[in-house]
């Protein structure tokens, strides 16, 4: 039971660097999209202070929508997925084109490329690694996700629903504690009392893809602060200087100890279409390791474009 929970959470983890890294991966940094215009600003010179943007980050529900809102849309998917051995060196490929559009209410989902190679997939047929199906589910639409019929960013249902509502929480609702993760369930609310005094916040303005004014809120754990005290080492919000909507987010954790091991980060960029929100790019690379299991290595590379409104 111990195994279960562990694996189950560390592969929770992995959906947002690496050790001994000798090869290139992606990297899931949204403030290279972005042109900063000074390095570190004041806030409060910008009539701002660092608890407005907490609560901006606490009560924000324009990134998740921005999911939600593709079910209206026709749109091409690229997804690149790499997997790796212990040494770092590549052992599994996949990649997909993927055609997304809507006939008749429903959701149509057509494939003009699909690549795999190496270690990707069980003699069962399933995947070789639980981190890239729960990729598939989340992003790739892959088993009906909730992302092309509404539904819920914390109540998915079906096998492993418990897991998919942690991962969820962790990537739309971050700064909340996520109950029923064994150990350090209270790492996650970094806003909290008994986190806030090991983080440092960090404030720059900035302009994201040549024209949009945006406001860059770095949440980073301070250099004296002691390994184990947290999980979350990053987070970065991307907001949009005009309304104050979400445009990225960035985070990075890491955590070890006797039982499990994990280094991973991610970053989602959004960007605007027809006046509403949509996912653009996903990037994520990661190792996870727990007892008696398959340590998991992998990166990933998901690209949205071409969004067309449809009925």
């Amino acid at each position: 039971m111990l195994k279960k929970t562990l694996l189950a959470f560390c592969v929770i983890i992995s959906a947002f660097s690496l050790k001994a890294q000798q090869i290139p991966r992606f990297n899931p940094d949204t403030v290279r999209t972005i042109v900063i215009d000074t390095p570190v600003a004041n806030i409060r010179s910008h009539k701002l202070n660092a608890q407005d943007f907490i609560d901006a980050v606490l009560a924000d529900t324009s990134f998740y929508k921005a999911f939600q809102n593709m079910k209206r849309y026709a749109f091409t998917a690229e997804n690149r997925i790499f997997t790796y051995d212990k040494k770092n060196r590549i052992n599994g490929r996949v990649y997909r084109k993927i055609l997304h559009d809507r006939e008749q209410g429903k959701n149509k989902v057509t494939y003009p490329a699909k690549q795999d190679s190496g270690a990707v997939y069980k003699k069962n047929g399933k995947y070789e690694l639980y981190t890239i199906e729960m990729f598939d589910y989340i992003f790739m639409n892959a088993y009906n996700s909730e992302f092309a019929t509404g539904g819920s960013p914390i109540n998915p249902k079906g096998k492993n629903a418990g897991y998919k509502a942690k991962l969820k929480a962790l990537i739309f609702t971050p700064g909340r504690k996520i109950s029923g993760i064994p150990f350090i369930s209270s790492k996650t609310e970094i806003f909290g009392p008994d986190l806030r005094q090991f983080y440092n916040y960090e404030f720059a303005r900035g302009t994201y893809v040549d024209s949009i004014p945006v406001y860059r809120f770095k949440v980073i754990r301070k250099p004296s602060t002691a390994d184990d005290d947290t999980m979350i080492k990053e987070m970065t919000t991307i907001f949009d200087a005009r309304d104050f909507q979400v445009l990225g987010r960035y985070v990075d954790m890491k955590y070890s100890n006797m039982l499990f091991d994990f280094d991973v980060q991610m970053n989602i960029e959004l960007n605007r279409f027809n006046g509403e929100l949509l996912p653009v790019k996903i990037t994520y690379q990661g190792n996870w390791d727990v007892p008696l299991h398959k340590e998991e290595r992998a990166s990933f590379l998901i690209l949205h474009k071409d969004y067309k409104a449809v009925q």
